[in-house]
């Protein structure tokens, strides 16, 4: 057994920004999992990728374990930083992330963990996958990974991408695919999950096969900081499958594990008039604050201290579930005027407008059929003129 050495892609960002590890899924590179998520990520990160011995850019190696990965992984970190870094890897990945937080916990300063677990498969079904690669290699694995993978019906919807993944694992070299799974067989660490201290967030895939939700629930419970998010109409890949949203995930995750506990009342209020503007935008909030009189003033920092800078913060509930709380609650209360504001932040929140409909169809139930078609009328108004950059057009 033997560390290997571990190779790096850089995605890009600025050479200052807090560095951002991202760990590939087996079978799969660094490049075909997460590119479109790491686009979303290099504004505020600098995002480096690696690969697995023998998949991608990654060079073969001797026989090694997680552990002795996991140490491949830190001296690649070295090279960009000797400080704190953040980390999010699917599968395999999610498992070097967890062996990290064990072994050089002072390093890893946020985690999010996708489709894995602190234990995967059986040593027995790892071995068997292991002998059938060595004997008639990867190709033999494409069907079964399609399964395995992906959702039904993901890959007509998306057959660049799931083409692209399925090529990777068809050009990873079968003798690494072999010990990767060997080195997955003589992994558990269910036991030691207590030990992290680290802020974890699980994050599973609704129709992940391999790596069903209750993995991820049990890091997410096993950790001292941990909080699940399942993905819906999501696989085993979440973040080539839904690279937004697990963009959205891990920015929000790690800002939230980073960021000092505010000392003063004015920190709080700095801080929420940030999360103010990201989830209202800017052109709301300057409109707001342009409109300020001495009479309004104390109520506006009042709002952006405690709404904004200790509820919105909060790290319990990410954004999209804050922003499906507050419609429904304002449909309820016929709060009409604020829920034009939060019916674009629902969208910057990462919602669609099919996921918005099927909220207002459930408070149609709950809240009334009176208030629920007001609340139609309204997001009819709203939602086709909502542009990608989070304005009205």
């Amino acid at each position: 057994m033997s560390t290997p050495r571990i190779v790096a892609t850089e995605f890009g960002g600025p050479d200052a920004a807090p560095l951002l590890l991202l760990g590939p899924s087996l079978g799969t590179s660094a490049t075909t999992l997460w590119s479109r998520a790491a686009a979303e990520l290099t504004d505020t990160w600098r995002v480096v990728g690696w690969d697995l011995p023998g998949h991608g850019r990654g060079e073969t190696s001797d026989a090694f374990t997680l552990a002795e990965l996991a140490a491949g992984v830190l001296a690649l970190a070295d090279q960009f930083t000797r400080e704190s870094f953040h980390y999010a890897g699917d599968s395999v990945g999610g498992c070097v992330g967890l062996q990290l937080m064990l072994d050089a916990p002072h390093r890893v300063a946020s985690a999010t963990l996708l489709c894995t677990g602190a234990v995967i498969g059986t040593p027995d079904a790892w071995t068997e996958r292991a002998e059938t690669v060595r004997a008639s290699g990867t190709e033999t694995l494409i069907a079964a990974a399609t399964q395995r993978w992906f959702p039904s019906g993901f890959a007509e919807r998306d057959s660049v991408t799931s083409s692209a993944l399925l090529d990777a694992l068809r050009s990873a070299d079968s003798g690494s695919y072999a010990q990767v799974c060997e080195a997955l067989g003589g992994f558990d660490v269910t036991d030691r999950l207590q030990e992290i201290s680290t802020p974890v967030l699980a994050v599973a895939g609704s129709h992940d096969i391999a790596t069903p939700p209750d993995h991820l629930q049990r890091i997410a419970s096993g950790v001292k900081d941990g909080r699940l998010v399942v993905l819906e109409n999501v696989g085993h890949l979440a973040p080539a499958e839904a690279p937004d949203r697990v963009a959205q995930l891990i920015t929000e995750h790690a800002r939230a594990a980073s960021a000092p506990i505010p000392a003063t009342t004015d920190e709080v209020h700095a801080g929420g008039l940030a999360v103010r503007r990201e989830v209202l935008g800017d052109a709301h909030v300057d409109r707001a604050i342009a409109a300020t009189t001495e009479f309004t003033a104390d109520f506006q920092r009042f709002i952006t201290e405690y709404a904004w800078g200790a509820i919105w913060t909060r790290p319990g509930l990410d954004r999209r579930s804050r922003s499906l709380i507050t419609l429904t609650a304002l449909v309820a209360r016929g709060h009409h005027e604020e829920l034009r504001i939060h019916l674009l932040a629902a969208r910057r929140n990462g919602l669609s407008n099919d996921e918005i409909k099927e909220l207002l169809m459930q408070t149609a139930i709950y809240c009334g059929v009176p208030d629920a078609n007001t609340a139609f009328r309204i997001a009819a108004d709203v939602l086709p003129g909502f542009d990608s950059e989070g304005e009205r057009s």
